[in-house]
């Protein structure tokens, strides 16, 4: 009887019927954000060597409010909680690392409100989120107290290669926007001092985005762990190298070089931890290396030519909103399917 029923059981479950994909990875979401959360690890511990207390202070009010915010809606919604798969957790560092340090704690919990509740649970929650909700949140708070969100610090900041003294209330890349705007010129020469001071991070900037270096070495590690490819941020940084090396060939007097654009602002924050976001980049290579070299041209586009200094976050959303298109226009052939025969023109 007890095989009799076996048999019955494997029988059943010979005949379920399911999409693709068939074999699973054995990795899930909380898996996946647990290890995201690692990889920042070293650029919260650098924001903390820098900025202090505002590091803390920052990461633990968007952390808290993101969780919040997402029990708070998914309990309206009745369902489950759903804070255990650590995507809010992620929301919440990502939002903090695009924040100055000097913003007050009530604006960051506003950013995480309007990044899971508007960004994410709006649409359906994870996996349904049309844009990056971090980047959501930043740009609702840049639009809505542009002040606060460009306001930096005039102080002295330690440095693992000695004290930098007098650093400007202003990032590097507001500091070239500025003075291009008012003189004409570029506000200093971007020697290897400098360089290494961004590359460490002691510079003024949102707190996750200083450091390269740190940025860099999370990177690997979600490489390392299969978290991501290397198309989205290999195609997006090198489509900003070599726009920005075109640029400075052709006018060096009023164009900074190539590293310095890798080195300022965002980028390697946006390259490597937002642009490759799952749900709201594309899902072949070829749409990866797509979306990688749009969002370099138009983080370029933005910097040389728009309002802000900084182009990182409108750059991804935008790429964001095509990118249904992108795996629409990428989408492999299915196999045992011809190809598509173009008509013969007359």
């Amino acid at each position: 009887m007890a095989e009799t029923e076996t048999k019955t059981v494997e029988n059943e479950a010979l005949r379920i019927v399911s999409t693709s994909p068939h074999a699973h990875s054995g990795s899930d979401v909380q898996h996946i954000m647990l290890d995201v959360i690692i990889a920042l690890v070293p650029a919260f511990l650098v924001a903390c060597f820098f900025f202090g207390w505002d590091a803390i202070r920052l990461t633990f009010a968007c952390v808290l409010g993101c969780v919040a915010v997402e029990a708070l809606c998914r309990k309206a919604m009745g369902r489950d909680l759903g804070i255990a798969d650590l995507s809010a957790v992620v929301t919440g560092i990502l939002l903090a690392f695009n924040l100055p340090p000097s913003i007050p704690t009530w604006m960051a919990v506003v950013g995480s409100v309007f990044a899971i509740a508007v960004a994410k649970q709006v649409f359906g929650g994870i996996g349904y989120n049309p844009f990056n909700p971090a980047l959501v949140g930043r740009v609702v708070l840049l639009i809505s107290f542009p002040v606060a969100m460009t306001r930096w610090s005039q102080w002295t900041i330690p440095s693992p290669i000695g004290t930098v003294d007098a650093v400007t209330s202003a990032t590097p890349l507001g500091l070239v926007k500025t003075s291009l705007l008012s003189s004409g010129t570029l506000p200093y020469s971007f020697d290897n001092a400098t360089m290494l001071q961004m590359f460490t991070g002691a510079t003024n900037g949102c707190i996750g985005e200083v450091s390269a270096a740190a940025l860099l070495l999370g990177g690997a590690y979600l490489l390392w762990r299969r978290c991501i490819t290397w198309h989205t941020p290999a195609f997006y940084i090198g489509t900003v190298a070599v726009f920005s090396a075109i640029l400075w060939a052709v006018d060096p007097s009023h164009n900074m070089p190539p590293h310095f654009h890798l080195l300022a602002g965002g980028l390697m924050l946006g390259a490597i931890f937002m642009a490759t976001d799952m749900v709201t980049s594309p899902v072949t290579l070829k749409g990866m290396a797509v979306f990688g070299i749009g969002c370099g041209v138009l983080t370029m586009v933005i910097r040389k030519w728009g309002g802000y200094p900084e182009g990182v976050s409108f750059a991804i959303l935008l790429m964001n909103s095509i990118t249904p298109l992108i795996n629409r226009a990428t989408r492999p052939r299915v196999f045992g399917h011809a190809r598509k025969k173009t008509p013969d023109k007359k």
